[in-house]
């Protein structure tokens, strides 16, 4: 019987239209807590989140993706999370696939697990993925292996699942509010001996779903140079 509380975050800014169906399609039985943290929606996220009995945190102004996912993780540790799966509620990551990607850290063999559109990256274009962000995808992959010296298909997935010791050896909270956070964290992962795992799934690409748009795309890889750039000259130790 496993005693290991898992908790899911649901890092949410306007996602009304898609958050009772992330909810409904969360495995129960792997959820022993879930925590929505809404980064001053306009919508009714807040008030969906309260009728499906979600403990909610409310953040008074916008404080970005980053910024979100700190207050997400904070949380899950201070009510005794020993896994912490983030979901994004805009439903373009399937939460049937929570039990594959909490496995290696159940049974010690990864710290942190990673959901990757690209290791069948056929899948990705199935699912909707625009062919210059999958083709993005795969350039600034190949660039953040070279510098950090890792193997992984992709650095740019929202579905994760760290465990309480990967996020406890990490200071997270000196990362970026923006989207940069995810490489971020690789980077002190990496430097901290974490080892990080991934499994393939398929994510789907609809109006409804979050997806920034090419002119934000070009400042995350910017941002994302910079990251390797200050990894490069050792500013993350």
């Amino acid at each position: 019987m496993r005693t290991q509380k898992i908790a899911i975050i649901l890092p949410a800014y306007n996602a009304a239209k898609t958050l009772k169906q992330t909810y409904d399609d969360i495995p129960k039985d792997w959820a022993d807590d879930i925590i929505l943290v809404d980064d001053a929606s306009s919508d009714d996220t807040v008030k969906i989140a309260r009728s499906l009995g979600i403990h909610i945190i409310e953040h008074e102004q916008n404080l970005g993706y980053g910024g979100n996912q700190k207050t997400c993780y904070r949380t899950a540790l201070a009510r005794g999370a020993y896994i912490i799966v983030m979901v994004h509620p805009d439903h373009q990551y399937d939460p049937a696939s929570i039990p594959q990607l909490i496995e290696p850290i159940l049974n010690g063999t990864a710290d942190a697990v990673f959901g990757s559109r690209m290791i069948i990256r056929s899948h990705a274009l199935r699912g909707g993925m625009p062919y210059w962000k999958f083709l993005g995808n795969i350039v600034l992959t190949k660039f953040e292996n070279l510098v950090l010296r890792l193997r992984l298909t992709e650095y740019h997935s929202g579905f994760r699942a760290y465990s309480r010791k990967a996020l406890s050896a990490i200071p997270y909270e000196r990362n970026s509010n923006n989207f940069v956070f995810d490489t971020e964290i690789i980077v002190q992962l990496k430097l901290a001996d974490m080892r990080i795992k991934e499994i393939p799934i398929e994510t789907y690409y609809f109006p409804e779903a979050s997806m920034i748009g090419p002119a934000a795309s070009l400042r995350y890889a910017v941002s994302i140079c910079w990251v390797m750039l200050r990894y490069l000259a050792g500013s993350y130790t």
